[in-house]
């Protein structure tokens, strides 16, 4: 067997290997031995069939298998004896001149196309600058805070009279284009949440409402085309909802209101525990703490974002996009040529970073232990769980979900990933410069979603 690699350029290159009978020879005749005893045939006790009657019947498809066999275990072999840093997988490189008669005589040459990862330095130093923004509680957000911790404890009325922040529990019908009732459209009862409304006009139109009322209503006007609400709204998939061009006849059949529950002890408790609040002064400091741990999160979310654009910026270098192209559209049978041009800049950027990560992980001997996947696992499902309850579980019970969790292969790996995320993060803000700058949550809010 000979091997050669070609070197294209820095990000491509091609192996050749020859193989000649004497190389898969052994391993055909081993496979077609190993047949003979399983087979099973007409005419023939079990385990005792001719090796010669299987290579007529089959040989030909073992020998493709082993051929192919041979090649997976050459291959991979002289990848990491190389030390080749590969990106994607080889892919065959096909040749329509060569013909062969698979007769257990041919001399065989295949060709693999492989993308190889860029050499790249990384030089982080404190000259390097991100902004670290610590976020402040403004009156407004802890107004609505407070406001929704309260109806969430408080009480359910039903006033005659629709106003803002009401739901109304109510019938909804399809109409035809003339405004009459579409015979076989579609239709429900569900409860309308006026704080969901986008359409000021169609909210207003909602205010002043009565049991009994009817009114005509553009759906996808009211919710922003939002196919996600609308769907819900109307027990339809959300393709159905996102073509839907219907008005609908809205009738009230009740009108309700959460009223927000009296700052007093009974709620103190409820909310805290017995005897831990006792004042509205420390009921709103327990708020302001709640928001600004929640701030804290936020805030590390959009300095891990700004690091890694700021990575991606600072160390240039390119990939072999055509081959990465082939090799996506090679193992995704189902992307279009339109899905990946759309898509591809984003994977690119994925992969440098993770080229990055690998690195700064590889220069700086950076370590990820068990117990650090284990102990971030426990985080992960503990916050699912308060998601659903804010009751904690308790410690043994958590840690026991931790190890069935983490004994499914994808769920370790994504923890792992995250854990290597975290540690390239760390290391990076241990020796750039971080620019801490004040700023209101909701001038936060508009920061990020205007980026």
């Amino acid at each position: 067997m000979n091997i050669t690699q070609e070197k294209v350029d820095a990000l491509n290159a091609v192996v050749k290997i020859n193989i000649d009978p004497a190389d898969y020879q052994p391993r055909v005749d081993k496979a077609i031995k190993e047949n003979a005893k399983k087979a099973k045939l007409p005419g023939f006790r079990p385990g005792m069939v001719p090796a010669s009657h299987i290579k007529k019947m089959y040989g030909k498809s073992i020998l493709v298998d082993e051929i192919n066999n041979l090649l997976q275990d050459t291959l991979t072999k002289y990848i990491e004896e190389q030390d080749l840093r590969v990106l994607g997988q080889p892919l065959p490189k096909t040749d329509n001149e060569k013909e062969y008669n698979w007769d257990f005589a041919d001399n065989f040459e295949f060709n693999y196309e492989l993308g190889l990862a860029p050499e790249f330095n990384i030089d982080f130093s404190s000259k390097d600058n991100v902004t670290q923004y610590v976020i402040k509680v403004d009156d407004e957000t802890l107004a609505s805070r407070i406001k929704n911790i309260r109806r969430s404890y408080g009480k359910m009325t039903n006033p005659d009279v629709s106003a803002d922040d009401d739901v109304l529990y109510s019938e909804l019908v399809q109409l035809s284009p003339d405004g009459s009732v579409f015979e076989g459209g579609i239709s429900n009862t569900a409860s309308v949440r006026l704080d969901q409304i986008k359409d000021e006009a169609i909210k207003a139109s909602l205010i002043g409402l009565k049991k009994g009322d009817v009114l005509t209503f553009d759906i996808q006007k009211a919710y922003d085309n939002d196919a996600a609400k609308v769907a819900g709204l109307l027990k339809i998939e959300e393709d159905e909802a996102a073509d839907l061009k219907s008005n609908f006849q809205l009738t009230v059949k009740n009108v309700n209101r959460l009223e927000e529950g009296d700052l007093n002890q009974e709620f103190f408790d409820k909310l805290f525990g017995e005897g831990v609040v006792t004042t509205e002064a420390e009921f709103t400091a327990k708020i302001t703490e709640e928001l600004e741990t929640m701030m804290v999160q936020d805030s590390e979310r959009k300095l891990q974002d700004d690091i890694y654009k700021a990575s991606i910026a600072k160390v240039d270098f390119n990939l072999p996009d055509d081959f990465l192209k082939r090799w996506l559209k090679a193992t995704n049978e189902k992307l279009t040529t339109e899905e990946l041009e759309g898509g591809y800049n984003d994977f690119a950027q994925n992969l440098k970073w993770t080229l990055i990560e690998n690195k700064i992980i590889t220069d700086n001997k950076i370590e990820i232990k068990y117990d650090e996947v284990f102990a971030l696992a426990k985080v992960r499902l503990d916050q699912q769980f308060r998601m659903y309850s804010p009751q904690a579980i308790p410690e043994d019970q958590l840690a026991q979900y931790t190890v069935q969790y983490l004994q499914n292969k994808e769920n370790a790996n994504k923890i792992f990933e995250e854990v290597k995320a975290l540690k390239v993060f760390d290391y990076i803000k241990s020796v750039i410069t971080l620019d801490k700058q004040d700023i209101l949550f909701t001038d936060f809010n508009k920061l990020v979603s205007e980026k």
